[in-house]
């Protein structure tokens, strides 16, 4: 069975479209081949620098033929008198048959005119010359080029196409206007150790021949390669290194055939913060810093690049590393040492002139804002005196480092550099934690804030961008997020589950968004309802995907459409939180099983009566007198035991109380439902059946302090 080779040569790729071109042919080209009816053995997609390739083994020679029954016009407008007309004409014509192909079928419609049509597979040849140059042109990045003087734009200038169909050139042109490459099976290979063009005799040699000419195509081989050597040389300066993973993601696409060279730099430059030193050699250096094995963080001296060169003048290579890293370092230590000359503090004033989105104003203004909320935060978790201190100033500070030289030239130290400035101004090392703290969570799977101060000041952050954005009608749509709040959010629900924080999410929003519309003279009302409602987004998100809470059963928490549940929610996200996990852990054990049939039955017929859900009590809303069977007494009875369960389980969300008085109650229930003794709820005297529906809502309303059980699907 023929193998394929497709070779795109180019200019040097950048490093982030070739990783994402390699994974839209990876996905793509199946699809392609697919749709015409072509199932390869395998395709297997490379990648360097200077070319992007897919090798497909074990295609068929040909598509396979194709019968296929077409419907054409009914038969009494396609013959008339037995002869065709011109739509039965027109259709023949159109799929390449004669007249006396034509067949008519009944259908449910009527007669219909029918052909049966064989259509030949194509050479895979032919198919393959088709879809190449859509592979090509439709890859898909940012920042295209356009290519030549035609249309089509690609992300570098393409130089040569090799295209082989087992060992014969597959002819095909890309064409861009006046600039045309024609393929061959000529490739080249790496510039300086192999300099030389290279002729690939068969599709299938491909990997091996650019191996022999120092190209290493298999992105998964590189990358074991560039491990193993920045490893091998960190052990040999003495110490270890770590293996970042996006800049070990973008070296990857940077090299054709990777070699490890050792730096070094001046001892005396290890003064400076080590998070400045990685961050400098780390995303503007790419650079592998080398630490000292023990369990400071502390760096050696020296530092690791992954070359493209000749590794026989790796000597010169580092040289040349070593003058750039070094004037990088010195750039370092003048920023630090300048912006170590004035306490932090001294900063804020700067902070006026920037602006922190053009209608809001500046991050001065900003400041005072999170300021505010974070006094009003730490009122709600009634903070003694010294912590709101250190929360007042730790806020006030949080975003003076913006101004300071460092984080100008170096944007991703903001926070780190915050909490060294602060450290070195005479602030405590409470605040300073905090300053750092507080845009955590940077992203995904980030550590979250760990202090009290850090904590109340990264919501108080958060909630001051997501009130002010919000407030602007800039709300996230679809995939649409520039100001990530969705983050912001989720954030916040995080630091409050994480740090078990007891605030009332209402109240906030209310206090913040009603100073926010007064300010900028908007509408709170909708303000606030936007935010709740993106809010009850988040939490049923987070509560799915990362707490894998089954769907019903966040449903019968939060509610749907049931204002009560939403204004809960918000009030208490912890409670809420322990309330999901307490449904999912008590249906993995069964117990949720043995009491769901009655209490969803009950909680489905009490939507026929009118009692309220805040009822608990049955001695006012339930009459004795009107029982006409010992169901009911029994049942009345078992109610009232059960408050007292319930308020405990309310006061110390201690909610197995609850489940538990709900198990012993299930029985009776049963019995009042289908028992020897049992009752016709809906009966025709309208007290009686009130007083029965109040007993249903009643139990409804005890089970409704845990969960909505209407909600819930069962055996899910």
């Amino acid at each position: 069975m023929p193998a394929f080779l497709l070779e795109v040569g180019t200019e040097e790729l950048p490093a982030s479209f070739l990783r994402n071109a390699i994974i839209q042919w990876r996905s793509r080209i199946p699809q392609s081949l697919e749709a015409n009816s072509l199932t390869p053995e395998a395709v297997e997609v490379y990648g360097t620098p200077r070319r992007l390739a897919v090798l497909i083994t074990g295609l068929p020679s040909q598509q396979p033929d194709k019968e296929e029954e077409i419907k054409g016009p009914p038969a009494q407008a396609a013959f008339k008198d037995g002869k065709p007309t011109p739509a039965a004409i027109g259709f023949a014509k159109k799929q390449g048959v004669e007249i006396t192909a034509l067949e008519i079928r009944p259908t449910e419609k009527g007669d219909f005119v029918f052909v049966q049509k064989k259509t030949v597979g194509r050479p895979v040849a032919e198919i393959l010359t088709e879809l190449v140059p859509q592979w090509v042109w439709n890859l898909e990045g940012k920042r295209l080029m356009r290519w030549g003087s035609g249309d089509e734009r690609f992300s570098r200038p393409i130089r040569w196409l090799v295209a082989l169909l087992d060992g014969d050139v597959l002819p095909l042109e890309l064409k861009n206007g006046e600039k045309t490459v024609k393929s061959d099976s000529i490739s080249q290979a790496h510039r300086v150790l192999h300099p030389e063009p290279v002729s690939i005799s068969h599709a299938t040699e491909y990997v091996n021949t650019l191996r022999s000419a120092f190209v290493t195509v298999i992105p998964e081989e590189r990358e074991k390669v560039i491990t193993e050597k920045v490893q091998a040389a960190a052990q040999t300066a003495g110490g270890h290194t770590v293996l970042y993973p996006d800049l070990l993601a973008e070296i990857i696409n940077l090299v054709e055939y990777p070699s490890a060279v050792i730096g070094k730099f001046e001892p005396e430059f290890l003064q400076l913060p080590t998070e400045v030193i990685t961050e400098v050699m780390v995303t503007h250096q790419r650079y592998f810093p080398i630490f000292k094995n023990d369990d400071n963080n502390e760096l050696l001296p020296n530092f690791i690049t992954i070359s493209n060169g000749d590794p026989a003048k790796s000597d010169i290579i580092a040289v040349g590393n070593e003058r750039v890293i070094r004037a990088r370092l010195a750039d370092g230590r003048f920023f630090y040492e300048a912006d170590l000359a004035k306490p932090l503090e001294s900063y804020l004033p700067q902070l006026e002139k920037v602006t922190f989105q053009e209608e809001l104003g500046s991050v001065r203004a900003k400041v005072d804002r999170i300021v505010n909320i974070a006094g009003q935060i730490s009122n709600q978790l009634q903070l003694d005196a010294p912590t709101s201190e250190n929360i007042h100033k730790a806020a006030l500070l949080c975003k003076a480092d913006l101004v300071t030289q460092m984080v100008y030239e170096f944007p991703e130290l903001q926070g780190i550099m915050g909490e060294k400035y602060a450290l070195a101004s005479g602030e405590n090392s409470e605040v300073a934690k905090a300053i750092f703290e507080h845009y955590l969570p940077t992203g995904a799977g980030d550590i979250l804030p760990a202090t009290i101060t850090g904590q109340v000041v990264s919501l108080a952050d958060k909630l001051d961008t997501l009130v002010s954005i919000f407030g602007l009608g800039l709300i996230p749509t679809g995939s649409s997020d520039p100001f990530a709040l969705r983050r912001a959010a989720n954030s916040i629900v995080k630091i409050t589950w994480f740090a078990n924080l007891q605030i009332n999410l209402v109240v906030l929003i209310e206090q913040i968004a009603t100073n926010f519309a007064t300010t900028f003279n908007k509408d709170a009302k909708s303000l606030i309802s936007n935010l709740q409602e993106f809010f009850l987004q988040r939490i049923r998100t987070l509560l799915q995907e990362e707490r894998q809470i089954d769907y019903d059963l966040v449903n019968a928490v939060l509610g749907e459409n049931d204002p009560e549940y939403t204004e809960r929610a918000l009030q208490d996200l912890l409670d809420v939180r322990d309330r999901s996990l307490y449904l999912q852990q008590i249906r993995k054990d069964g117990t949720l099983d043995k009491i769901y049939e009655t209490v969803n039955r009950s909680t489905r017929l009490a939507a026929q009566g009118d009692l309220d859900f805040q009822q608990l009590e049955p001695q006012s809303l339930v009459k004795p007198e009107l029982f006409q069977k010992s169901s009911e007494s029994a049942f009345y009875n078992a109610l009232v035991e059960l408050v007292p369960q319930t308020q405990a389980a309310q006061k110390t969300r201690n909610y197995q109380l609850l489940i538990a008085a709900l198990e012993k109650i299930a029985p009776t229930v049963s019995t009042f439902f289908d028992g020897e003794d049992s009752v016709l709820v809906m009966d025709s005297d309208s007290n009686i059946k009130r007083n029965r529906l109040n007993l249903l809502g009643l139990l409804r309303n005890h089970a409704r302090v845990l969960a909505d059980f209407g909600a819930i699907v069962k055996n899910l």
